[in-house]
């Protein structure tokens, strides 16, 4: 992820939550050593397909965010994009990759339990915009993540 893909970062932001994260979050992120943001783009040419945020703090990643422009969805964007951060995790030392997803975006819970996430627990009412809660997943990186 560089500047220039934040105006179409943001437009898919915008389109998949409720509350988006603002262009300053993105920037803040480019400039973090221990995050990693990254972009898929399209196959067809330049622009966004997607893009996560990840991050890798003492011996942990941790999946911040992660969307695909609804035109590329089900293409199999999200999964690359995932099968990346892990990969990534694996590479900077990490054992286990963390997250929190909405309850009710059951797509995303498929992605996730698709790749071998497991339930760890509830936060109630985490999403301050509806008060939906966050269910916590969490995955073993293996040493083969890192291929």
């Amino acid at each position: 992820m560089v500047s220039g893909d934040l105006d179409a970062i943001l437009a898919i932001e915008s389109c998949s939550f409720p509350t988006p994260w603002s262009r300053g979050m993105f920037e803040e992120e480019l400039g973090r050593d221990y995050s990693d943001a990254i972009v898929a783009q399209p196959v067809e040419g330049g622009g966004v397909a997607g893009y996560a945020v990840c991050w890798c703090i003492a011996g942990e990643a941790h999946l911040l965010n992660i969307a695909v422009d609804p035109r590329f969805r089900g293409r199999g964007v999200a999964c690359g994009l995932l099968e990346e951060c892990i990969r990534r995790g694996a590479r900077c030392g990490a054992d286990r990759i963390h997250l929190e997803v909405r309850a009710g975006n059951e797509d995303a819970i498929r992605l996730y339990r698709g790749h071998d996430f497991v339930f760890m627990g509830i936060r109630k009412g985490y999403y301050t915009d509806t008060g939906e809660d966050a269910i916590l997943l969490s995955r073993e990186i293996r040493e083969r993540d890192a291929k």
